[in-house]
């Protein structure tokens, strides 16, 4: 059928057409849509890791510890900032919907 790494390639497709979807609606919290487009940054730096790994070590990324926790890394910050982004817009909605409530009540 199809490899994993074709698979991968293919994915991309479906996540940019997110991303597009994603910026275009206007509606995502800044810090979150970063972390979503960081995340492209993870696959651009794993992809030459995985190479690196292959022809110096003759060993695929997942075996060769300091590089696939370095390309990882990229993963982890950008999972943080998806996380930062939407709770801090959850934050600032519950705060402008307790202000609406307070000033409904003292109406």
């Amino acid at each position: 059928m199809f490899s994993k790494e074709t698979l991968f390639a293919i994915s991309l497709f479906p996540y940019l057409g997110f991303l597009w979807f994603l910026t275009r609606s206007g509606k995502t919290p800044k810090l979150a849509l970063i972390g979503f487009y960081v995340l492209l940054v993870f696959v651009g730096i794993t992809i030459p890791a995985g190479i690196y790994a292959k022809n110096q070590y003759g060993a695929e990324l997942a075996n060769i510890d300091w590089l696939h926790g370095s390309a990882e890394s990229f993963l982890t910050l950008s999972n943080v900032m998806v996380v930062l982004g939407f709770s801090g817009a959850i934050a600032k909605l519950k705060a402008s919907q307790s202000e609406q409530s307070d000033e409904d009540t003292s109406s």
